[in-house]
């Protein structure tokens, strides 16, 4: 019994490596495939490139550092909802997303964290 499923890891090992020859001999790549917003560098950077569901993720990063986490929380959700980014980084950085950045309190100063 646990020679057939060796066989079979075996077998399914080689069909990957074959695949991969495949795709690499036609001149394919797995990264050629994924849509600009999903480019590793950019992604969840770049304006509207985040889901809204991942903006609690980055805004737990972006509010890591600071002391007052609750309100930074809020405004960083608040405006990933929006511009569907969030900065790279706990400060700064906020050129690489023009809509958080440009985003102003009535006495206008910043909004997002």
């Amino acid at each position: 019994m646990a020679t057939k499923a060796t066989f079979l890891l075996c077998l399914a090992f080689v069909l990957l490596i074959l695949a991969q020859n495949q795709a690499s001999s036609v001149g394919l790549s797995i990264s050629q495939h994924q849509p600009k917003a999903l480019n590793a560098r950019q992604y969840g950077i770049t304006e509207g490139s985040l889901r809204p569901q991942e903006c609690g993720p980055r805004c737990d990063t972006r509010c890591s550092k600071t002391a007052y986490k609750k309100p930074c929380m809020f405004f960083c959700q608040k405006c990933c909802a929006k511009c569907l980014c969030v900065p790279p980084g706990t400060y700064g950085n906020k050129q690489v997303c023009p809509c958080y950045n440009n985003w102003k309190t009535k006495r206008g100063g910043p909004k997002c964290p």
